[in-house]
């Protein structure tokens, strides 16, 4: 198979999804309203609900939804052979993760800019909303720890990355200024502070950045400090935590949201060198295998691979930032469609490329291993993109910062929102009886403690594929409520449902498959105290997401029953 096979396919696969099945829907089934007003403008307090223009929402949501999964998922994936999992990026986007996006997206609109529990409450069950805060929580506890591990313990530590995102978060913070404070142009603002930003990218690359770093770190060999966890990790991480806390509590407009616009075209740049470095060299794939065999190390093809392609194809994170982020910022309910479902079929691409950096960049599957395999999957990325971009004149010492920057920029500007995301789930779920914890401050660095407990104890493989379970899970269930919401409203809801119930079954799968290999295969082989209570703690949570979805399934179908019952004719 060759790499530009590869692309058209996925340029032909956005067409048809997007122009054709999506805009049906949307025309057909959704019918939005333009000059229907959205809570943006209804509800606007400068802080979470704030009208923007869908050029700025697009950046925003794609870059709110494009983490390390479309790119780590793949990159794991092809160890299954190529095909199946350049199917799944395909047909799980076509089918079903645009659907979620979307869906969630305009479910957010026309119910205020609800959140995912005021939904389950009204949508399912008084219950429903306990339960999903409870499962959200831990969830989102899982992608903090999966990629709070990626970038605090591997990508932070190289002396080349820090600064290059430091000039991130600064830009953000000026493009933040420029737009909605000094009213600039859109198109000046992103002009200066991209080129800025790319200036201290490569800054970052000088010697006496990396001097500076090196020291800070304590490398070449950083000491151990605890829990097998070196002085530059802990320092990583604990950076890491610094952005994560600034970008929760301050306003949205302010931090997160131009930070995001920004690193938009940082990343859509990077993607668009590596396409035009493919497009000259034309790499194909050499000994990579289509298919390799139905179980790996990381479990069998089904349901495991399905999880392991976090996004890229379908993601329920997904559905957090549509409803609860972006639907409350829509100037106009025709701008869901661009934004959400334009934004996923962008991911789409962006996981194809990820795909290609595995299986071309290196010339087959021998050298996707030698780069470092399933195991090192951020190493194999920045290595592809730096031979991509090698192609186009591209340095490929700067290259491969670049793609160490990309990688950081692709998971911390999506933890921000998450930790943002905990706050609001645990002053719902308890504020209540512990009112400290409306506190956003107080929310917040709870949050990020437990953070810290799950990067420092548990290896990245391991809550990796617990991440994609709960990722994948959440999806199943933001596809039901999607159901729900179009059926409250008389709409055709089975192409919600139909994904809903593939995802719930197939997620549901790979959580009890988890639960089993940390219960009964990994804690008696766990050779230290820190490997058994990484086992412990995954298979604990794999249980307690299975029995807290059972129960939402279980409300959401009897939700789903009660308007067939009510029309059943009486009996005699």
């Amino acid at each position: 198979m060759n790499s530009i096979l590869v692309l058209i396919l996925g340029a032909v696969v956005i067409y048809v999804g997007y122009f054709i099945y999506a805009r049906r829907i949307d025309q057909n089934v959704i019918q939005p309203d333009a000059k229907k007003a959205t809570p943006a403008k209804m509800f606007m307090d400068g802080v979470d609900f704030t009208p923007a223009s869908r050029n700025v929402l697009f950046g925003y949501q794609f870059k709110s939804i494009a983490a390390l999964g479309p790119i780590t998922g793949p990159i794991i994936a092809v160890q299954w052979g190529w095909f199946p999992a350049l199917l799944w990026i395909i047909l799980g986007t076509f089918f079903i993760g645009w659907v979620q996006d979307y869906g969630a997206m305009m479910m957010g609109v026309r119910r205020e800019g609800d959140s995912m529990g005021a939904l389950s409450y009204k949508l399912i069950s008084p219950r429903a909303r306990n339960i999903l805060m409870i499962f959200l929580y831990f969830y989102l506890l899982l992608i903090m720890g999966s990629f709070g591990n990626a970038v605090g313990k591997t990508l932070m530590i190289n002396p080349k990355v820090p600064l290059g995102m430091i000039a991130v978060v600064l830009m953000g913070i000026l493009a933040g200024q420029m737009t909605y404070k000094w009213k600039q142009d859109i198109i000046f603002t992103t002009a200066v502070t991209v080129a800025l930003t790319f200036l201290g990218i490569w800054l970052s690359t000088t010697a006496p950045v990396a001097k500076f770093f090196n020291g800070l770190y304590g490398l070449p060999e950083s000491p151990v400090w605890f829990l097998g966890n070196t002085q530059a990790q802990v320092i990583g991480t604990l950076l890491v935590i610094v952005f994560c806390y600034l970008g929760s509590v301050m306003p949205i407009w302010s931090f997160a949201q131009p930070i995001n616009y920004i690193s938009f075209w940082i990343v859509s740049l990077g993607v668009l060198g590596g396409v035009l470095g493919m497009l000259i060299w034309r790499p194909g794939m050499g000994d990579f295998p289509a298919f390799t065999k139905f179980t790996t190390a990381s479990g069998p093809l089904w349901p495991m691979l399905f999880v392991t392609i976090a996004c890229g194809a379908i993601s329920g994170w997904h559905s957090l930032v549509s409803s609860s982020g972006t639907a409350r910022q829509l100037e106009a309910e025709t701008d869901a469609m661009p934004v959400g479902g334009g934004a996923m079929f962008m991911e789409m691409f962006f996981a194809i490329v990820a795909f290609l950096t595995a299986t071309a960049a290196f010339g087959g599957f021998q050298g996707y291993q030698d780069a470092g395999g399933a195991g090192k999957a951020l190493a194999v990325f920045s290595g592809g993109l730096a031979n991509f971009l090698s192609h186009i004149g591209i340095p490929k010492d700067f290259g491969t910062a670049y793609g160490s920057v990309f990688l950081t920029i692709m998971a911390l500007t999506i933890m921000q929102l998450v930790i943002r995301f905990m706050r609001v789930a645990s002053a719902e779920l308890v504020g209540e009886k512990f009112p400290a914890m409306k506190n956003v401050h107080v929310g917040t660095i709870v949050a990020l403690i437990l953070t810290l407990v799950f990067v420092w104890v548990i290896p990245w493989l391991t809550i990796w594929s617990a991440f994609g379970a709960a990722n994948q899970l959440m999806a199943g269930l933001a596809l039901m409520l999607i159901a729900l919401w179009a059926m409250s409203e008389g709409r055709k809801h089975t192409w919600a449902l139909y994904p809903a119930a593939f995802m719930i079954v197939t997620t549901l799968a790979a959580l009890l498959y988890l639960a089993y290999d940390n219960f009964f295969v990994k804690l008696p082989k766990a050779a230290t105290a820190q490997a058994g209570i990484a086992a412990v703690l995954v298979g604990v949570i794999a249980l307690v997401l299975v029995i807290a979805a059972a129960i939402l399934v279980y409300d959401g179908w009897k939700a789903l029953r009660k308007p067939q019952e009510k029309k059943a004719p009486a009996k005699a």
